[in-house]
């Protein structure tokens, strides 16, 4: 397995651990019979992201921030593995991107500003030349 298959795989168990520290409090905030609910809107006052804690609430939105950074990532990963184009440097941005996301989630946690922006910039651009090493 190519370095860059191993930071994606670790940035998806990332991804089990944050949906189980959203998923937790959430739950225990909420109650069963909300959360086991089918969540129909006409059935709830609000969404349920909005009737929990400010702090699950942010590890909800970093949840679904490292969904969509992730897609990126696969890419990224796949590409550079599938084109033989797997270095040294490709590694240190595939792993300084899953350093990124795991910053990530205490910087939203507790809002850190504006270091949160700029960790996610990190592992953003990290994935952007993973990319262009890939295409060039």
């Amino acid at each position: 397995m190519t370095p860059e298959l191993t930071a994606l795989t670790l940035a998806a168990l990332l991804q089990v651990v944050q949906y189980a520290l959203m998923a937790i409090p959430a739950n225990m905030e909420l109650g069963p019979r909300k959360t086991l609910s089918p969540r129909d809107a006409d059935r709830l006052d609000k969404p349920l992201m909005e009737q929990v804690s400010r702090g699950t609430a942010r590890l909800y939105r970093a949840l679904n921030n490292h969904f969509e950074g992730l897609i990126l990532f696969i890419i990224a990963c796949v590409v550079v593995t599938l084109s033989g184009k797997s270095t040294p440097f490709t590694a240190a941005l595939a792993f300084t991107y899953l350093g990124a996301r795991i910053l990530y989630v205490p910087a939203y946690y507790y809002g850190w500003v504006p270091w949160r922006s700029l960790i996610w910039a990190l592992g953003f651009l990290a994935t952007v030349l993973m990319l262009l090493v890939a295409l060039f």
